[in-house]
């Protein structure tokens, strides 16, 4: 059983940025992959990033490449998703996610674990 625990969101204006973090119990992190999601009002939880367990290797959906970056601190048992040059479409509730073994996840299906997620704004 993992827990997550997010933490870092909150308002920014656009242009600004913000770093999330994810904070997971137990002693078996390093072999998690961590993925990162985002929901907004009346719509599904979209990929964000992901971060596998080995390697490690990262990926992005389109809309954030060049602008997030995804890494991990296996001796915190913490994943990070720093966010630069924010927009307000980046708006969503933001949540960690955790699957163990897999080379990579982008589907929340795949995953088994998951956070209560933490809001993140971005509005003038």
């Amino acid at each position: 059983q993992v827990q997550l625990v997010e933490s870092g969101g909150g308002l920014v204006q656009p242009g600004g940025s913000l770093r999330l973090s994810c904070a997971a119990s137990g002693r078996t992190f390093s072999s998690y992959t961590m993925g990162w999601f985002r929901q907004t009002p009346g719509k599904e939880r979209d990929f964000v990033a992901v971060i596998s367990w080995n390697g490690p290797n990262t990926y992005y959906t389109d809309s954030v490449k060049g602008r997030f970056n995804i890494s991990r601190d296996n001796t915190k048992n913490t994943v990070y998703l720093q966010m630069n040059s924010l927009k307000p479409e980046d708006t969503a509730v933001y949540y960690c996610a955790a699957r163990q073994f897999i080379a990579r996840a982008f589907s929340q299906s795949e995953y088994h674990y998951w956070g209560q997620g933490t809001q993140v704004t971005v509005s003038s």
